[in-house]
């Protein structure tokens, strides 16, 4: 069987929004490149020039301009550059080591549909989300997603489907747990309870007693087909996620929603608003000199210089690194001059980063009815099956038809599961992923797909992973070490050099692209700060 490789024909929605237009609602080509206007274009007619310099948030135009390198162009990178250069900071150098904008915002087209190899979601679909308002604005959203829509088809390991009302019955019961696991940080309990998944098996074995002898078997497998489904959201095995700090993450209000034509539409009003040329792809970083003097600069020069694979060299005043935290934990140790303090490294060290891969499966003839509401499928593995062993399709949470589609699905797989089926090949992985539908559904016919189309996450150099977690190890406080500027606050210089962002410095919205924009908007707003108060003393001396 050879399975034909979708790359060939997709085309990626990030290379097209690296030309954008003022609004791509109405259709219109974009015309010109991103991150090419000005912060105040010389268009404007005076009063509205001066209403520009006016903006409170607007650095004083008459005052030398802080030089800021962004290592990173996805949401957290851009983000910063795009406020910092709203706010008349445009001495802005942006280098991305992909040949793309949005990071782990990538969609792209297969078949009939846009799918998501990267985030996929807006959780919390209400204007105190910054994501959301974003794209609200850009009118590029659907309506959210209704939370008691129809509960996917659980399927034994024999080929059997649970009885509906079984499973919303395990739903309800398996939904009363994962709260009282959330709950467990806003309580004041001595003893740790450890790892999530130990939490979650002490809870589910003492629910399974309170159904009926003859269904408490379907009941277990339901149970934990969802608790191996959770996993797609935190990327780990829930045997190394902390119970303790589980219910950090907040959960906002107003649903889910998704941007039909591809969630890489949020980047195009950052990137219109970025100075000109001021994104540069295909620069691999490779060392941050950092501190109160560097070596070879003046006094009055740059704070900072960042070197990059090809030899090029960017001074900057501060410098915003955003690359993901499998990146820091990869090359956090040789990528720094000096190294980082023993506060920051101890924070990469603890924090989880997890691992999710997303395969896309197209047929040409589906074995499902398009849009029916009955094309999502859970496995549920007995907790018998999910122990031990090798075979990577244990790590499948999940089987979905895709949004808007009528010919693709997509199967996603989480934990050290996904990072083994990162090393398959095409073949192999369609040929275990049929193997398996064929198994829970009992249907020996069903076909194999005709184009396959997967995220690479974990093998990407450039990543190193999906989504960061807090593991049994970590603590929020982690999460703001990770984010402290360097030289710290306390220190003796005056003001940092070296700033953190991205969604993993984000206490409370970590593994979310608005806890990534948070991330970006903080520290754009922390150099701003440094900036105005440097014009205030030396306003002050003269």
């Amino acid at each position: 069987m050879i399975i034909r490789k979708a790359c060939g024909g997709i085309s990626s929605f990030c290379r097209f929004f690296r030309t954008t237009s003022s609004s791509w609602r109405d259709g219109s080509v974009p015309s010109l490149p991103a991150g090419c206007g000005d912060c105040c274009p010389s268009t404007l007619v005076a009063q509205d020039k001066e209403a520009c310099l006016l903006d409170p948030c607007a650095v004083d135009p008459e005052q030398p301009q802080p030089s800021v390198v962004i290592v990173g162009a996805g949401v957290a990178g851009l983000s910063a550059a795009e406020r910092l250069a709203h706010c008349g900071i445009c001495n802005i150098s942006v280098l991305e080591a992909t040949d793309r904008p949005g990071g782990r915002v990538h969609s792209c087209w297969l078949g009939d549909s846009v799918v998501e190899l990267g985030a996929q979601w807006l959780y919390g679909a209400n204007p105190s989300n910054s994501v959301y308002s974003l794209a609200a604005r850009e009118g590029i959203l659907c309506c959210p997603e209704d939370a008691d829509h129809e509960p996917p088809l659980f399927c034994t390991s024999d080929g059997r489907t649970v009885d509906p009302p079984l499973v919303r019955a395990a739903q309800h019961t398996f939904s009363l747990i994962e709260a009282q696991a959330r709950a467990l940080f806003g309580l004041k309990i001595s003893r740790r309870q450890g790892a999530l998944l130990t939490f979650l098996h002490r809870r589910m074995q003492q629910e399974v007693l309170r159904y009926p002898e003859e269904v408490r078997y379907d009941v277990a497998a339901v149970l934990h087909g969802l608790a191996n489904g959770l996993r797609c959201h935190l990327g780990a095995d829930l045997s190394v996620v902390s119970a303790d700090h589980y219910g950090s993450a907040v959960r906002a209000a107003g649903g889910d929603a998704r941007v039909p034509m591809g969630f890489v539409g949020v980047l195009a009003p950052l990137l219109r608003e970025l100075p000109e040329c001021s994104v540069h792809y295909c620069k691999v970083v490779e060392n941050i000199q950092w501190g109160p003097r560097v070596a070879g600069s003046t006094v009055r020069g740059p704070r900072a210089t960042v070197r990059t694979a090809d030899g090029a060299e960017y001074h900057a005043d501060y410098v915003i690194v955003t690359v993901p935290l499998g990146v820091l934990k990869a090359a956090g140790d040789t990528l720094f001059t000096p190294p980082l303090p023993a506060e920051k490294t101890e924070a990469i060290r603890g924090l989880g980063f997890g691992a999710v891969t997303k395969l896309f499966l197209e047929y040409s003839r589906p074995f499902w009815l398009p849009g029916s509401g009955t094309s999502s499928l859970q496995l549920a593995w007995s907790p018998d099956e999910l122990q031990g062993g090798d075979d990577w399709t244990k790590g499948i949470g999940l089987l979905e038809e895709v949004p808007g589609s009528r010919a693709v699905m997509c199967v996603w797989v989480a934990g050290e599961e996904a990072r083994c089926a990162e090393q398959e090949s095409d073949d192999a992985v369609a040929e275990a992923v049929t193997r398996t539908l064929r198994r829970f559904t009992g249907d020996p016919s069903l076909p194999y797909p005709d184009c396959l189309l997967r995220s690479r996450w974990s093998s990407d150099p450039f990543f190193q992973g999906a989504v960061s977690y807090l593991g049994v190890e970590s603590s929020v406080g982690q999460q703001c070490d990770l984010s402290a500027p360097l030289p710290s606050t306390c220190a003796e210089t005056p003001r940092p050099t070296l700033l953190f962002a991205g969604e993993a410095t984000c206490p409370g919205h970590f593994a979310t692209v608005h806890g990534a924009r948070l991330s970006g908007l903080r520290e754009a707003e922390r150099v701003l700060a440094l900036t105005r108060r440097q014009h205030q003393q030396q306003q002050s001396v003269g």
